[in-house]
């Protein structure tokens, strides 16, 4: 069925977007499944489980060879940069793929820092994960650059914005920073950041990775250098993506074969890469983009995401107004009147987060406990080491999912109480 034509305007129902994800069939004892747990991982649509199924059964081979299945396999990772560049607004030849952010932020540190040297500076925030933190402070080691921390403040779960641009320098050589807290769900403002680094000739690195799944990219509007994402935040496989300027992966000396290609994006990429993980990867694009009408896949990308934002916008607010209500639970992060992701950071006093998730699961509703790897955020709240309950509200979440999660944290206070 041709989705785009099928859905009402502006983007399919909660509904029809459930009967697309066979994970939603799983049961706990007499309970349906609510996966909350989408801020680590979400669930995958047919379509893209179809869509890797496909090329493994069908199309399979390595890269660059004169017969057809390796024609195929080129196409598709052709392909695959394309629907990227347009989720991303970037160009086909500034997309990278690799096995996740990490490996892909570590892989462009260590380049990036083989021209850095003491003297020169790198800005992190303590909101970030430590993926966007520790391939930059590992440069202090290997090349002897200072590390300046944005510092995060803890009353409203936001960065202190003036105290990040204060450590903007003309020593700065990059800035990393996160467009939303996988932790706390923030959205940062990165203009006054992006500008700032501008100004002073600074590289700025953007951690879209819980930024994406909620809020359609555009890396033109955010005029950033470098912008890394996590398909599987988003209905995908497990597989990293990073857009890059082309004439920043032109120049960065990336540690490289010598037999491999020196082309852009090539060149930024190392070894036999995961084309399954690529394919379904553009699959979970072209699945997001078929929800919604338009007349390009970035048009029908721009109202499916308006439209899945605002639903998810209405249940988190009712998640936070009903757990604020809550004796002894408190929820960290900014409040639903601020720019944020659905996702609710919480404790419940005189519980380990991972008691509170296991006491859950046992009526099907799947959360994440402990710190996320955004663990400075977790410290500086003073919560290590048993860290956070983090709730996220997905494409398929439902306002009986959330009553059942609000029903179970009243339960959980209730017994401390």
């Amino acid at each position: 069925m041709d989705r785009a034509a099928a859905a009402p305007f502006p983007v399919a129902s909660t509904e029809q977007i459930r009967s697309d994800f066979p994970a939603l069939e799983r049961r706990i004892g007499a309970h349906a499944v609510a996966y909350f747990d989408g801020p680590g991982g979400t669930q995958v649509p047919r379509a893209v489980g179809e869509a890797v199924l496909d090329y493994l059964y069908h199309h399979n081979a390595n890269t660059h060879w004169e017969y057809p299945t390796s024609a195929e396999t080129d196409e598709a990772l052709a392909r695959a940069r394309r629907v990227f560049a347009t989720l991303l607004n970037g160009a086909p030849n500034e997309i990278v793929f690799g096995t996740n952010m990490t490996t892909l932020t570590f892989h462009l540190a260590r380049a990036l820092g083989r021209g850095w040297a003491a003297g020169d500076e790198i800005v992190v925030t303590e909101l970030d994960h430590h993926a966007n933190i520790a391939p930059w402070t590992a440069l202090e080691a290997d090349r002897g650059v200072t590390v300046r921390w944005g510092r995060l403040d803890v009353a409203t779960g936001e960065l202190d914005l003036d105290q990040v641009l204060g450590l903007v320098t003309e020593r700065t050589k990059l800035v990393a920073i996160g467009a939303a807290s996988n932790g706390l769900g923030t959205i940062t403002d990165l203009a006054p950041v992006v500008a700032a680094a501008r100004n002073v000739g600074a590289l700025v690195f953007v951690d879209g990775v819980h930024y994406t799944p909620h809020a359609l990219p555009d890396v033109q509007a955010l005029g950033c250098d470098v912008f890394a994402c996590s398909p599987y935040k988003f209905y995908g496989p497990h597989v990293g993506v990073l857009w890059g300027r082309a004439d920043l992966l032109a120049r960065v000396e990336f540690p490289r074969l010598v037999p491999a290609s020196n082309e852009v994006p090539e060149r930024a990429e190392t070894g036999t890469l995961c084309h399954e993980g690529i394919v379904g990867a553009a699959a979970a694009v072209e699945w997001l983009g078929s929800l919604a009408e338009g007349s390009s896949l970035r048009e029908r990308l721009g109202s499916a995401y308006g439209a899945l934002h605002r639903r998810a916008a209405a249940l988190f607010a009712t998640l936070w107004d009903e757990l604020r209500g809550v004796p002894g639970v408190g929820l960290f992060g900014p409040g639903p009147d601020r720019p944020r992701t659905p996702t609710a950071a919480l404790v419940v006093d005189g519980v380990r987060s991972s008691d509170v998730a296991r006491h859950l699961a046992r009526s099907g509703v799947f959360v994440s406990h402990g710190d996320f790897y955004a663990r400075t955020v977790v410290e500086r709240l003073g919560l290590l080491p048993e860290g956070l309950v983090r709730a996220g509200c997905a494409c398929y979440t439902t306002e009986e999912e959330i009553g059942r999660l609000v029903a179970g944290i009243r339960e959980i206070a209730g017994r401390k109480r």
